[in-house]
């Protein structure tokens, strides 16, 4: 359903979980573009053209997500789907956010280690990435024009590039500054931290939504000591019984228990994005376990980038590759063993993100509109603004000059990244076209050389 089918005046009709299935099906299969285009994506979407969730709404969920360890855009995903259709909506939005990614990656990797490398592969790669970076600045003009309002919050995302960008500060470091400048602000200044967009619905444009502003917070997602103590005993249950089985049947040094630990660990170490935990997920399977080769873990990061889903999800590729290696199931099933690997290494990636959603959405539901609260979230969502523009100048570095200044600028991958973001800016074009077009067009350069 569109928001040009409908009455400015009316909001959307209730959505039922049929249609919102597959719509997050959709999702998962279009979410290129690291965290911030899928956010993005997600925005156009949910906000502008469907109106399932109002800008202040859809902001105080975005910033919750923000805070935690794990993929913020699919935890966007699972709150949503969770605030509309309760615990079966959240656990169907967050699971299709990854399953697509999941098949798509175990399917690049198989092709990976059974043929090698090949040129039109390596070409669509080329043409990608600088389609990628195109991507990750249209996403941070989208969301710094709806976030920065003010001096303030502009102040607070400058800040926070230059604190990773030129001092290389940890992104938990810069969240918990960003939140004490916000709470400090919140009281100096309130009227400059009001949540993020409180009339952006009307300013925008979109029409009332499905939940708008002030619609009341539906009773499955009102908070109770009662609910929180019951969900957290079901994730522990669900967390102890999968590894318990896993050491039962191939004992605590068996590679799938090990695979389950070690991720469970990573997962929670995952603030600030895919980025921050990958030196931790580098050391572990590369150094320690030898799940496999470093040459094989930048070529995994690669083919993370250029699939839809969480970047995160190149833990995927890593279990996919443990397993093929370390023969889980014999050497006479290495797909099975490594089909198995990247199935267990998902599972226990993303179990902690389905509990921070549904543990703790009740809680920031009660704080939707108390300033107290909104401030420091509201200059967080500023500092990533920041974070996200340091992370379009990384990625162009690498693109633009992939032997490093002292080597050649890369006038291909140039025109590509200009041709794309022409294509994002000017003519407002979709995620999918652009990252198929500049599929393409690396394909042909790679081809032609």
């Amino acid at each position: 359903m569109h928001a040009s089918t409908l009455t400015s005046a009316a909001a959307p009709a209730p959505i039922p979980l049929r249609q919102a299935f597959w719509y997050w099906l959709k999702l998962g299969f279009i979410s290129f573009g690291g965290p911030a285009g899928q956010i993005a994506i997600m925005h156009e979407d949910l906000v502008e053209r469907r109106r399932w969730i109002s800008e202040s709404r859809f902001l105080h969920a975005l910033n919750y997500c923000m805070v935690l360890p794990g993929p913020e855009a699919q935890q966007l995903a699972t709150y949503i789907g969770w605030l509309m259709h309760r615990t079966w909506g959240g656990v169907i939005a967050g699971g299709l956010f990854v399953l697509p990614s999941l098949l798509i990656l175990m399917l690049l990797s198989w092709i990976y280690l059974r043929f090698g490398e090949v040129p039109a592969v390596a070409g669509v790669l080329y043409g990608i990435k600088p389609a990628v970076t195109a991507i990750v600045v249209s996403a941070a003009w989208r969301i710094g024009s709806r976030t920065l309002r003010n001096g303030w919050l502009w102040a607070i995302a400058a800040a926070s590039f230059v604190a990773i960008f030129a001092l290389g500060l940890p992104f938990p470091a810069i969240v918990v500054a960003a939140a004490v400048a916000g709470h400090v602000g919140g009281r100096i200044a309130p009227q400059r931290f009001a949540g993020g967009g409180g009339h952006g619905a009307g300013k925008a444009g979109h029409g009332p939504a499905l939940i708008d502003d002030h619609t009341p917070t539906p009773a499955h997602a009102l908070f109770s000591w009662r609910r929180f103590a019951r969900v957290l005993a079901v994730f522990l249950a669900v967390w102890a019984l999968a590894l318990g089985a896993l050491a039962w049947r191939y004992g605590w040094q068996g590679t799938l228990t090990q695979m389950g630990w070690f991720f469970t660990k990573a997962a929670l170490m995952t603030f600030g994005g895919a980025y921050a935990v990958l030196p931790y997920v580098y050391q572990g399977a590369v150094a320690h376990f030898h799940w496999l080769t470093a040459p094989q873990m930048i070529d995994g990061l690669a083919l993370g980038e250029t699939t839809p889903g969480p970047l995160i999800m190149v833990v995927a590729f890593v279990g996919f590759v443990g397993g093929w290696t370390h023969a889980v199931f014999g050497a006479h099933a290495l797909v099975a063993s490594a089909v198995a690997a990247a199935a267990v290494v998902t599972f226990f990636t993303f179990l902690p993100s389905f509990l921070f959603i549904l543990l703790g959405g009740p809680f920031v539901e009660s704080t939707h509109g108390n300033l107290k609260f909104t401030a420091p979230l509201t200059a967080i969502t500023a500092a990533v603004v920041g974070v996200i523009v340091n992370l379009a100048v990384f990625f162009a570095y690498h693109v633009l000059w992939p032997a490093g200044l002292q080597g050649r600028f890369d006038w291909s991958s140039a025109l590509i990244g200009l041709a794309a973001a022409v294509a994002l800016f000017r003519f407002k074009a979709g995620v999918i076209p652009v990252i198929l077009g500049c599929g393409l067009a690396g394909m042909a350069i790679v081809l032609l050389r």
